[in-house]
């Protein structure tokens, strides 16, 4: 027997139901698992990074359960139920790819021979996306070409898409030799900033201004140079963390203490892994 859509969605609801359901599940709103779905698709990330299949599956039907509470939720207050969201997705995504749904209609197919060129499908794309934008309810006096990028995201994420948003409207630099200049400038004023705030005459606030400039600045860097800022700090993660695991490794095979080391000596098998890395 395998259980299906709808046995999930019943067996949510009766987690949810007051007076027999989970203490812990009906206390939740909207608000208080919004933690727990970030988590869940951080842990989905890490699983397809590992390579780690089995777990993935696992991983994806924990953030499928996030869905599912949220459309109980929704359901319950009378915004909205699963089916209605399913409904929702499939209505947009027909819409945003003509190129494929040519008559806007799930059963309706494009002709192989005549398939529209990438430029168009990128273009078309983001017409309709605009398009999406503009149709929403205004929540603010002014209507912006950010509307949309949620507050919410991280920061490094939320950057990128602020600038690719921006770059889209003409409102970026020619080319990547003025962002290493932005990159040595900013570095100049975190320094300033530092000292400042050193000798009394500045504050941290102003630091951690200036900081933040600097990590905007590798972004657009990365950007320019199509690098994915989260994935290259992943990678240097995982390098750090490889090669302090083999500090550790070896200065336990030779009966040392890491706390009783100094830091030249650290420094040393540090380079030594590094060499081992490179070979």
């Amino acid at each position: 027997m395998s259980y299906s859509i709808d046995d999930l969605k019943n067996l949510m609801a009766r987690l949810r139901e007051p007076d027999t359901g989970c203490p812990w599940d009906t206390r939740q709103t909207f608000a208080s698992i919004v933690p727990h779905t970030i988590e869940e698709a951080y842990e989905v990330a890490d699983a397809i990074e590992q390579a780690d299949y089995p777990h993935l599956k696992d991983e994806l039907g924990d953030l499928l359960f996030q869905v599912i509470f949220y459309a109980q939720m929704g359901r319950e207050e009378g915004h909205f139920d699963f089916d209605s969201i399913v409904d929702h997705l499939v209505r947009k995504l027909i819409r945003r790819h003509p190129h494929v749904f040519p008559e806007g209609t799930l059963e309706s197919r494009i002709d192989p021979s005549n398939r529209p060129s990438e430029a168009w499908i990128k273009e078309s794309w983001e017409r309709i996306k605009a398009e999406e934008r503009a149709e929403k309810p205004v929540v603010e006096s002014s209507v912006s070409r950010l509307d949309g990028i949620a507050r919410t995201l991280p920061a490094m994420a939320r950057a990128e898409k602020l600038q690719r948003r921006a770059s889209r409207h003409g409102f970026d630099w020619p080319d990547v030799g003025p962002v290493f200049d932005k990159l040595h400038e900013e570095i100049d004023e975190l320094k300033d900033a530092w000292q400042a705030a050193q000798n009394g005459s500045g504050d941290q606030d102003a630091v951690e201004d200036e900081l933040g400039d600097l990590l905007f600045v590798c972004v657009n860097l990365a950007r320019f140079m199509k690098v994915d800022p989260e994935q290259a700090l992943n990678r240097t993660n995982r390098k750090f963390d490889a090669r302090f695991r083999a500090i550790e490794a070896v200065l336990e095979s030779e009966g040392r203490d890491l706390d009783e080391e100094s830091l030249e000596a650290l420094d040393a098998i540090w380079q030594k892994v590094k060499g081992v890395e490179n070979r």
